[in-house]
């Protein structure tokens, strides 16, 4: 009957009397106030923080229960619970890299009040659940089990920073490269940026890493189901460049879009604390938004926080491995798993070298794989580092909150209300003992000569303050300034996004927020254009291909879901790599090395036979009347839920752009499967005149309303208020709940 009730009036029907709901809670304080405004986002008054942070939790199981569960047990290993055997595997992944270090260290390391927000925030979660009195929320009635209680610990643990640092993939996928196309080819096809000359580390044996290797942490990494690139944008602008005299921030991180959404809004408000923004559900505290003072907003940085080490393991005895011309034994730890379907738990092992966790033995050939990474480190949790940066107040402050900020590497942007901007990359940088070491390829670990001595301090990584340019703008590209020399990382996306929000940003005007919605829903493609550029070298084409090529030649580079030319392109554009390089060697090459080499040459003949595969796969698809070949046909997103049941999936929509737009659209086959997955606008000037948007709803609960209701302004570029001050918090109210300390 609640959400019947609050459909109402997210439907337009004002009653005189919001919904008010007083819930007793045992485990509160003092009551805590929660307006929940039209749009789905509660904002939670609380007279102190513990309490604060426990209604935090209580609310992210009201409104996302079984996706904050389903976190849990991917990040702590308990998923074979639910799924059985087959998971088996990943759980044993996610409990070997698990935190094992010193606990004192690690709460410490987010900063002062972090342990006691995540046991807050555990305790709220768990009084929500003891208060279904094992009734099973839809999800979980479907699925068939009952949701788990949470330890504080829960927070913490190191699967989703996993998924965020892939610098291992990268490394066991160069190896591959090597062996199949040589050392010289992957050098100038796949160069490291800025480049370095490519060195296979002294003492590895290429044919000691496969693609086997990483077959558990693939799966772990990816979503979890039953039975293209990503990345963000973010950008800055001071007040000589804004409409009102004060700084706006924009920021709009990427990831796979899912239902429920990925991340949650919230507004936290306690003595001492009031912001808003969005994080992971399942998280304390928010990771990007505005306090009363500061603005701020992330996009990956490109830091190597990843080695992977080719243990030789004894063929006597593989709990023994070779270090500094000596045998030293593994460390052993014994877990058991329940496992759906077993009468018994499961018994598993956790090995460790010194160099960390092993994730896979080959004993075949007498070899163990072992992941050195900073999520072994105390502070590495993901995002948690945001309690400690929403309270900062200044820049200066704000540098030792982000000090903080371990993991995943990130591109921070700052705004504040005095006038200041500023970015500061962060994240925990390794400092690799060797010159020749560049952390490209997997190391031998036996020799002892590939060992991490230590991280950089936050001041030796990139950062600008109140650059002369007046703006700032980040889009997971190289971000290293001119000189700069420190290596971090030689792996960046792209540099298309970022080049044409520089480009709009400095063409002289001032900005407004409407300025900044439309650049983030910008679909002009810097690649198309410079097709372009290749296809007017094309002298004399034949009559077929010559009418095709005018068509893409007078269209505006934009990739509308109602543009033909934008098929044309984007089918086109996919089968040349293949017409370039061949099969093999064009799924490794990337968008930018087929852009170079045709712009150094633009081989008509290569250009012809692919533009001829596009059009045969475009009648396939599409049929042959060429009106109809609009790329929204072809490009779609579809929000799938990990039930994979249809009645909980929302879509198809018809989308626009692609990887390389700002209005990123990435996905292979023509498919949308990431992009932004909150946007935010801030205006620094008026809290209240920040604007957000958070696809495709607030709320996990199919059954409520807020569950898609954002969906179709976000398909349409709409955005909604981002209500702070008291006043507008009201204005926008729709329900009210109070919590009140209970029995």
């Amino acid at each position: 009957m609640r959400w019947a009730t609050v459909a109402l009036l997210c439907a337009g029907f004002v009653s005189s009397s919001l919904p008010a709901e007083e819930v007793p809670v045992p485990g509160l304080k003092q009551p805590v106030e929660i307006l929940r405004d039209r749009w789905g986002v509660p904002h939670i008054y609380a007279q102190n923080a513990q309490d604060l942070f426990f209604a935090q939790g209580y609310m992210a199981a009201w409104d996302r229960l079984w996706q904050i569960d389903l976190w849990r047990r991917a990040g702590t290993g308990k998923l074979a619970e639910i799924l059985g055997p087959e998971a088996i595997p990943r759980d044993q992944l996610a409990r070997v890299v698990r935190f094992r270090g010193d606990w004192n260290a690690e709460w410490a390391s987010y900063g002062p009040g972090a342990k006691q927000a995540a046991v807050s925030f555990a305790g709220g979660i768990n009084a929500f659940i003891r208060s279904l009195g094992g009734k099973r929320p839809l999800e979980f009635r479907i699925a068939g089990y009952d949701p788990g209680e949470w330890e504080p610990e829960d927070c913490v643990a190191r699967m989703a920073g996993l998924l965020m640092t892939r610098n291992v993939v990268r490394e066991v996928n160069r190896v591959e490269d090597v062996r199949r196309f040589g050392l010289a080819k992957v050098a100038r096809l796949m160069p490291p940026e800025p480049f370095i000359p490519l060195q296979i580390p002294r003492g590895l044996d290429l044919a000691d890493v496969t693609a086997a290797v990483l077959d558990v942490y693939r799966e772990a990494v990816g979503p979890v189901r039953f039975a293209e690139q990503q990345g963000s944008n973010n950008w800055v602008v001071d007040g000589t460049k804004s409409v009102t005299g004060k700084p706006i921030l924009a920021s709009d991180p990427h990831r796979t879009q899912q239902i429920p959404s990925l991340r949650r809004t919230v507004h936290l408000v306690a003595p001492g604390l009031n912001v808003i923004g969005a994080g992971e559900p399942a998280l304390p505290g928010v990771a990007l938004g505005h306090n009363e003072k500061i603005a701020w907003g992330f996009t990956i940085a490109g830091i190597d926080q990843q080695d992977l080490y080719v243990e030789r393991t004894d063929p006597a005895d593989p709990g023994r491995y070779l270090y500094r011309g000596k045998w030293r034994r593994m460390l052993v730890e014994r877990t058991s798993l329940t496992v759906k379907g077993n009468p018994q738990p499961v018994s598993v092992e956790l090995r460790y070298t010194v160099h960390g966790p092993v994730i896979h033995e080959d004993r075949q050939r007498h070899r163990a794989y072992a992941l050195r990474w900073v999520g072994s480190e105390p502070g590495t949790a993901g995002y948690l580092a945001g309690l400690a940066v929403a309270q900062a107040g200044t820049w200066n402050e704000f540098l030792t909150a982000a000090a903080r900020w371990k993991l995943p590497s990130q591109n921070l942007i700052y705004a504040d209300i005095a006038g200041n901007i500023g970015w500061q990359v962060v994240g925990m940088t390794p400092i690799r003992n060797q010159k020749d070491w560049s952390g490209l390829f997997p190391v031998p670990g036996h020799t002892g000569r590939y060992e991490w001595t230590g991280f950089r301090p936050l001041s030796a990584l990139p950062h600008r303050f109140n650059p002369s340019r007046h703006f700032i703008a980040t889009a997971n590209h190289n971000v290293l300034p001119a000189g700069y020399t420190t290596p971090i990382g030689f792996e960046w996306s792209a540099p298309f996004r970022y080049q044409r929000i520089a480009n709009v940003l400095s063409n002289g005007r001032k900005f407004g927020v409407e300025d900044f919605q439309r650049l983030q829903q910008d679909v002009v493609s810097i690649p198309a254009r410079r097709f372009q550029a290749v296809l007017r070298r094309w002298k004399h084409p034949p009559a077929e291909a010559d009418k095709l090529i005018r068509r893409v030649l007078d269209w505006v580079a934009s990739l509308m879901v109602d543009s033909v030319p934008a098929a044309i392109y984007e089918v086109w554009m996919a089968k040349l790599p293949r017409a370039l390089f061949g099969q093999k060697l064009s799924e490794r090459v990337d968008f930018s090395m087929v852009l170079r080499t045709l712009e150094l040459r633009p081989a008509p003949d290569v250009l012809e036979r692919a533009l001829k595969d596009a059009v045969a796969e475009l009648t396939a698809r599409l049929g042959a009347d060429r009106s109809n070949w609009r790329w929204g046909r072809l490009h779609q997103i579809r929000f799938r839920h990990p039930l994979n049941l249809q009645m909980f999936d929302r879509g198809p929509l018809e989308r626009p752009g692609d990887g390389y737009t700002v209005n990123a659209a990435g996905g292979a086959d023509f498919r949308q499967v990431t992009g932004a997955s909150y946007r935010q606008i801030i205006d620094l000037s008026n809290w209240d005149r920040s604007v957000m948007t958070n696809a495709p709803g607030e709320v996990g609960d199919p059954e409520s309303p807020h569950y898609s209701d954002l969906m179709k302004d976000w398909d349409a570029g709409r955005y909604h208020a981002m209500p702070f001050s008291r006043k507008a918090v009201e204005a926008a109210t729709i329900e009210r709940i109070t919590l009140t300390p209970g029995e």
